[in-house]
This record gives structure tokens, C-alpha cells and sequence, in this order.
């Protein structure tokens, strides 16, 4: 991120509080706005839901956001009343320390479910960031460290958005590695923009960027309790409400941003050897595709057969046939990193050792099917599934 460009307005701060076990993590970030911006979410769909994404739903959309708090190594999921009186602890909390009112904080948190917030490190760690403030990449990237958990590093971007109005900034982190599926997956994720957008448009921009990325990811299927997308907007860069045109290039921009940071959380999933795009075209329409894709994505027998670079088509046409989708069967054709497996509905011949090889030398795969004639396609990311990620999460703490 040095030397790149970050929203105008915005100050960063990521310490480590003491709540993740290892010394010196960090483990708690603020993320503050200069002046009330316009702040949109989008949360999981598990109806099991953490405390503070009841909280963050209960604020947003809002116009009048300044702070969001944020804490690693503990979920406050399955916590009960209590966990719901701690969310509002820590944001009233934070709101305290930049000098505004409870209501324009937001609260989120990642970690282990069903462990009590430990309240007393983390109001003190709230009182250290506010302390640690500061513009600029260098305390933008401490708070993308502080949202982390298992992933092996930071994910976060920044671009400079073309408006024909006039170029204003977006930045982004986001952090995610396993509970990974739609919609949408342990992962947390904060744009902000020094753009200006009216709440009700924040909402739906954000929603539509949701959808093409995050909600099109998977490591293992498994919804989580705590999915957070924000995204803040408070004007700094000058000009009117974004509309039009200017409306047009920022969504474009934000889709690009949501899939950047979205790719990255597959391509960190635990222990994965592999990312892998499955892209579905020819269905009756774009949700018939994504259903195809996303059963392929989730399939223990297509991830482990990528694990060990092993061609079989079989597991891939099985996947399809069972998302319940209908399909042209004598139009269903296969292709894997650009070669031919199996078209109009027939195996085809290929060389074998070339599919082999083409998955062995590089990180990525590409799967790409055809279903018929229709106008439907879809893109779905995943990661392949190892004795790694199986290690990892047999010995997470319970």
C-alpha cells in the first residue's frame, strides 16, 4: 500500500490488545472518519447470527457513521444477552474515544464462537488505538493485520476511481480463510471511499458487488455467524452525491475491489494447494448457472480430486447433474485449465498427463462448463481440499 493513494478523511489503528493467545498480535482495529459519512452492510444469512452483526444491522444504512471497532480471536457468537451487552460496550466505547454518539459506531468481530468477550482488554485496547490514530498506509495496514485470524496475511487494495465528475479514492482489507460459504462466510470486509453516496444508493451498491464476489466464494460451504461487508462513504474528496455516470464508474469500481479481496480469501483457504474458478455458461438464466457452479464449488470429490491434480471429469459432470438445475444433456461439455474433456454430452480424448501437468505448475484452475444455449452464466471461486485444512480444523480450539 506505500506510496498508493487512501481515501481523504480516514484514520487507522491496529494494536494488539491481549485477546488473541499469541504475545503481540494484533488483535483490535479503529477505522474513524474526520466527519458523519454514509456507512451501508451487508451480513451473513446464517440465522444463528454474532452479536455484533445484529448490532451493525440494527445501524446501517446510516448517514451519520464515524467510527467501526473491530476485534480478532473472539467471534462474540452464541454468547447470549451478554454477548449483545458487550457489542454495544465496545462500540459505545469506541464512539467515547473519537468524541461521537453511540449510534455512529459499528461493531464487528471475528474469532472463536461461544467464548465471552474479554471486556476489560478490549476497552483497554480500545483507549490504545484511539491513542494510535493516524492517516496514511502505514496505520491503514496495522488495522488490516488487526482483523485477522487464520489467514496467512493482509488482504486489502486500493484504486483511484475515474468519475467523469471528478477521481476519488477507495481502499479496502478484508480477511477470511476458511468458513467460507455463501452467504456469506467468515469474513469480514471494510471499503471506504471518500465519495459521496446517499444511503439508500450505498445499500445497493454495495449489495450488487456483494453478490458477484463474496457471495460467489467458497473454502468449504459453511456459513458463518459473523459475515460483515461495510462500506463508507463520507465525501471528503469533495463534490455532490455520486449519480449517473459518475454512479456507474463507482460501481464498477467497488465490483472490481469486492472481487480482488474475494479471491484472495479462497486462494488463502487452510492448507489449499489450488484456487479455482468454476465458470458455468449456456443455463436458462444467471442463478440456474450459479447454482451449477456453486455445487460443483462444494463438492469434497471435485476439491480433492484438484488436490491431487487428478483430471476426473466424472466428479465434475456428477456435480452438475445433481444441482438440480435442468440442462441440455447432449449439449453438456467440460473444459479444465482450456482442455477439452468432455463435449455434447461425451467424453472426448485428451492427453491426460498434458491435464495432469496443467494443474501441477500452476496455483490456479480454471473449470469451465457449458450447460446448453441460455443467456445464464455465473463465476464461482474455490480452494481444492487438503489433509492440511482437515489438520487445521480437527485441532482448532473448541
Amino acid at each position: 500500500m506505500n506510496g498508493r493513494m487512501l481515501p481523504a478523511g480516514y484514520k487507522y489503528a491496529g494494536i494488539a490488545s491481549g485477546v488473541k493467545s499469541v504475545e503481540g498480535a494484533r488483535d483490535l482495529a479503529l477505522i474513524a472518519s474526520d466527519r458523519e459519512a454514509t456507512v451501508a452492510g451487508v451480513f451473513t444469512q446464517n440465522l444463528v447470527a454474532a452479536a455484533p452483526v445484529v448490532v451493525c444491522r440494527q445501524r446501517t444504512p446510516t448517514q451519520r457513521g464515524r467510527v467501526i471497532v473491530v476485534n480478532s480471536g473472539n467471534a462474540n457468537a452464541c454468547t447470549g444477552e451478554q454477548g449483545f451487552t458487550d457489542a454495544r460496550a465496545m462500540a459505545a466505547a469506541a464512539a467515547a474515544a473519537v468524541g461521537v454518539d453511540e449510534d455512529q459506531s459499528l461493531v464487528l468481530s471475528t474469532g472463536i464462537i461461544g467464548r465471552p468477550l474479554p471486556m476489560e482488554k478490549i476497552l483497554a485496547g480500545i483507549q490504545q488505538a484511539d491513542s494510535e490514530l493516524a492517516a496514511g498506509a502505514e496505520a491503514f495496514e496495522a488495522a488490516s493485520h488487526a482483523i485477522l485470524t487464520t489467514d496467512n496475511g493482509p488482504k486489502t487494495m486500493s484504486a483511484t476511481v475515474a468519475c467523469p465528475a471528478g477521481a476519488v479514492q477507495l481502499a479496502g482489507m478484508a480477511k477470511g480463510a476458511a468458513m467460507i460459504g455463501p452467504n456469506m462466510a467468515t469474513m469480514l470486509a471494510v471499503f471506504l471511499t471518500d465519495a459521496a453516496l446517499e444511503k439508500e444508493v450505498a445499500q445497493k451498491v454495495l449489495k450488487t458487488a456483494v453478490d458477484l464476489s463474496f457471495n460467489c466464494i467458497s473454502v468449504e460451504g459453511h456459513t458463518s455467524t459473523n459475515d460483515s461487508v461495510l462500506l463508507v462513504a463520507n465525501g471528503a474528496g469533495g463534490g455532490a452525491p455520486l449519480e449517473g455516470e459518475d454512479l456507474g464508474a463507482f460501481q464498477q469500481a467497488l465490483n472490481d475491489a469486492c472481487l480482488e479481496l474475494a479471491k484472495m480469501i479462497p486462494d488463502d483457504g487452510e492448507g489449499s494447494t489450488h484456487l479455482v474458478q468454476i465458470e458455468v455458461l449456456g443455463a436458462a438464466d444467471d442463478a440456474s448457472a450459479r447454482r451449477v457452479a456453486a455445487t460443483v464449488a462444494n463438492s469434497n470429490l471435485v476439491k480433492t480430486g484438484i488436490t491431487g491434480c487428478d483430471p476426473n471429469w466424472g466428479r465434475i459432470i456428477s456435480a452438475v447433474g445433481y444441482a438440480g438445475v435442468p440442462l441440455q444433456t447432449d449439449r453438456l461439455g467440460l473444459e479444465l485449465n482450456g482442455i477439452t474433456l468432455f463435449k455434447d454430452g461425451a467424453p472426448v480424448p485428451f492427453d491426460e498427463q498434458q491435464a495432469v501437468e496443467s494443474m501441477r505448475q500452476s496455483r490456479e484452475v480454471h473449470v469451465k462448463l457449458e450447460l446448453g444455449d441460455g443467456p445464464g452464466r455465473a463465476c464461482f471461486w474455490t480452494s481444492d481440499l487438503t489433509v492440511d485444512y482437515v489438520t487445521f480444523n480437527s485441532d482448532y480450539p473448541t
